[in-house]
């Protein structure tokens, strides 16, 4: 079918997720200003991109473009183990813009998703948190680096561009496709950087127990999934969906890697989440979709931008496939288990 012969809707569709690489790039914290510390309470200081930062769940910090929520795993583990807390995540934070080095406010997406007049300011590296008094470390990190947010872009845009193909998604980054070279090359830098990252927190912070966090289910199952749903997964073919659940365990299975390989706690995420991805409903969902309600405690919301306005559905945000309230309480169960028995 000819891009001319879709329908209204589907050209519409065509243009919102062929410029949804700027939301999706995914989401990212950054720190604030830090109260003074308590000697008796152990350091812990928290790293990581929109996961770890728990973006789009109430309530989230609004000054400098991050979504910190106040409910994230950072936040829910330091409450419940008695630690001093500085956290640093942030949305759309890559290992090296944004943990190793600065992250530019050109990678900054929010929430609040329109920036103030202006625009967001550049943030310093997380590892700059990083001290000899440190006790506690958590990252989570590598989805960004990988381009998950583009892979997920570029499995919307095929959904609807191809529609006589059951698994275009999976065709274009596999199988001699014309994603596949580009895939391989992301995963050995990644595979790179995530070793020097290591290497660095390790370094600033040679006393500290250090666990890294993976990522939690997002289609484990698609038996619930829908087609044009948009608070599951879209235009993603369900044809699609077994080949990104494939990429993310392989991303988990990298970050394991060099957790074992640096001494450090890798913290599965993702087993105690795989009956709770996109595809379930009420409680048991526990994933954002590409555009869904809010979550948590409050009122805030996040007003949509043009592109997110011309999505379908009738979601408040393009949330783009993140941890909801349910999902960041998974993750402070298994982080805090964790840095228990560390």
């Amino acid at each position: 079918m000819s891009r001319y012969g879709m329908p209204a809707l589907s050209r519409l569709a065509v243009a919102a997720v062929a410029s949804l690489a700027v939301v999706a790039s995914a989401f990212a914290p950054a720190a604030s200003g830090a109260p003074a510390r308590d000697a008796d309470r152990p350091e812990y200081v928290a790293l990581g991109d929109s996961y770890s930062a728990g973006v789009f769940v109430r309530p989230w910090e609004e000054h400098d473009g991050c979504g910190r929520s106040g409910r994230n795993y950072p936040h829910q583990v330091a409450g419940q183990l008695g630690f001093e807390l500085t956290d640093v995540t942030c949305g759309a934070a890559e290992v090296v813009d944004g943990v190793l080095a600065p992250q530019p406010a050109s990678k900054i997406y929010g929430p609040p998703t329109i920036p103030p007049p202006g625009g967001w300011s550049d943030l310093p590296a997380q590892v700059d948190a990083l001290s000899p008094d440190t006790d506690y470390v958590t990252v989570g990190i590598g989805g960004n680096s990988l381009g998950f947010g583009s892979i997920v872009k570029k499995c919307l845009e095929l959904g609807v561009t191809k529609p006589l193909q059951l698994r275009p998604c999976t065709n274009h980054y596999s199988n001699g496709g014309a994603g596949e070279d580009w895939l391989e090359e992301r995963f050995t830098q990644l595979d790179t950087d995530l070793a020097r990252m290591m290497t660095v927190i390790h370094r600033r912070a040679p006393h500290a127990r250090v666990a890294v966090v993976g990522y939690p289910a997002i289609v484990p199952d698609n038996t619930g999934c829908n087609f044009w749903h948009w608070n599951q997964l879209g235009s993603v073919k369900k044809g699609d969906m077994p080949w990104l659940d494939g990429l993310e365990l392989r991303l988990n299975a990298l970050l394991e890697k060099h957790a074992a390989y640096h001494a450090a706690s890798y913290v599965d995420t993702y087993g105690p989440s795989a009956a709770h991805g996109v595809c379930e409903s009420g409680d048991a969902k526990w994933m954002y979709g590409i555009k869904d309600n809010l979550t948590g405690e409050g009122g805030q919301t996040d007003p949509p931008n043009e592109t997110c306005r011309s999505l379908p559905g009738a979601g408040e945000a393009c949330t783009f496939v993140h941890p909801n309230a349910r999902g960041l309480d998974n993750q402070t169960r298994q982080v805090s288990r964790a840095l228990m028995t560390s």
